[in-house]
């Protein structure tokens, strides 16, 4: 055989013939070829299910249930995230409300007043029960409100969807506008 320059990294040439029959004669045990910090796996044994790739399966199947659990860690992330801004959102909002209360009070009458106490009053609860919520039992209550009302929880879908398209349409308008000035 005439030398040949390996790539570097390599340590030995293994052609698709030698391969091939590898399975067979070694019969249940791994045949290994570096290259790098590469290592590739050819195995044929007898406990596999379909022969051969059942390894891969399982490395495929475990790759999957890493990626589902990452997956799930991040979006239970970002729903706490999404909470606890809520939360403060309405916190927000009740304490603007409870300041113009006063305002109220002198402008339309104390009962006018009155009731933007209350709002404020209720929009306070509403935002420390969201506080105290868990994401998992955030998302629960959500299911059952679609379990309980498909309808409503669609309208709503559709409404909310209706809603971003207008946002993100008037910001590409803006941003095309803005574009066209200069």
């Amino acid at each position: 055989m005439a030398e040949t320059t390996l790539p570097e990294g390599t340590d030995t040439i293994v052609s698709d013939a030698e391969m091939a029959g590898v399975g067979s004669e070694l019969g249940s045990t791994d045949t290994r070829t570096r290259r790098g910090d590469l290592s590739l796996t050819t195995s044929d044994s007898p406990d596999s299910s379909t022969g051969t790739g059942g390894g891969v399966r399982e490395a495929i199947k475990d790759g999957t249930d890493k990626l589902k659990s990452t997956a799930s860690d991040r979006a239970m992330g970002f729903v706490s995230q999404g909470i606890e801004r809520s939360s403060a959102a309405l916190s927000n909002v009740s304490g603007l409300i409870g300041d113009t209360a006063a305002n109220l009070d002198e402008r339309l009458g104390a009962q006018y007043g009155d009731y933007a106490r209350q709002a404020a009053q209720s929009i306070e609860r509403a935002a420390q029960s969201l506080a105290g919520k868990d994401p998992e039992e955030l998302i629960d209550d959500a299911r059952a409100i679609v379990r309980k009302s498909p309808g409503i929880a669609l309208a709503g879908a559709a409404i909310l969807g209706f809603a971003l398209v207008r946002v993100v349409k008037s910001g590409l308008d803006s941003g095309s506008s803005s574009r066209k000035s200069n």
